[in-house]
């Protein structure tokens, strides 16, 4: 059978039936708070809360610890960030094997980063390897990471090695420590407004399987391709 053609969404009539979707002032307000609280942006959750009359979700305080800690991870200091956790909340780490061994991971990688490759094999031997024997997954992570000595700056080094150094690595751990923290506060790991995005564009795809409408540019929240008459 011949493919059905593609039904045609014009955009004046699209925009119209997006407006009559009807989005109440407090859900969109507390989209927006859990956005701020959730991406730890304290003094704006604040004064938001403030203006729009919102309970806060959380202590504001919390907010503020939670950015500390990731900022100490962004810099490597891997030490300062498990103390500020314990801090918090010690049953984060108690609870978590996992979570903690990738801390731990990623202050051998910063041992390695700074060429202290005494303190590295000590550390790895000491805190890691004994980890490594109750996990056939943590012992591969630890295996992954000691290559990094193996290769140093060898250009055969593999990129799945390599990546360790990057700053995205960091970023990664300082992701699960952060989603660790809100799980423990009963916060959702991420954004409901970045959950939504992520809907938008499905709908989206499964929309363009059937019909041809204009499609929503989410870097400046206007229809990139205009359909006309």
């Amino acid at each position: 059978m011949p493919a059905q053609p593609k039904a045609k969404i014009y955009q004046e009539e699209w925009e119209r039936r997006l407006h009559d979707v009807q989005v109440s002032k407090d859900d969109l307000n507390r989209l927006v708070m859990d956005y701020l609280v959730i991406e730890g942006y304290k003094s704006a959750a604040e004064e938001f809360s403030k203006e729009a009359a919102l309970d806060a979700p959380v202590d504001f305080d919390s907010i503020e610890n939670r950015m500390n800690i990731r900022e100490a991870l962004q810099r490597g200091d891997v030490g300062d960030a498990i103390t500020r956790v314990n801090d918090l909340n010690p049953d984060i780490l108690d609870t978590n094997p996992s979570l903690y061994f990738r801390l731990q991971q990623q202050r051998l990688i910063e041992y390695i980063r700074q060429g202290k490759v005494a303190d590295a094999l000590q550390f790895a031997q000491d805190e890691l390897a004994p980890r490594g024997e109750e996990s056939p997954e943590f012992l591969a992570e630890l295996e992954r990471t000691m290559a990094l000595l193996a290769f140093e700056s060898s250009p055969l080094m593999p990129s799945s090695v390599s990546e360790l150094l990057s700053p995205a690595q960091r970023l990664k751990t300082a992701a699960e420590v952060n989603a660790a923290i809100l799980e423990s506060l009963s916060q959702g790991k991420e954004a409901k407004l970045v959950g939504l995005l992520r809907l938008l564009c499905w709908g989206e795809a499964m929309l363009e399987e059937r019909a041809d409408l204009p499609k929503l540019d989410l870097n400046d929240g206007t229809f990139g391709e205009r359909a006309t008459r």
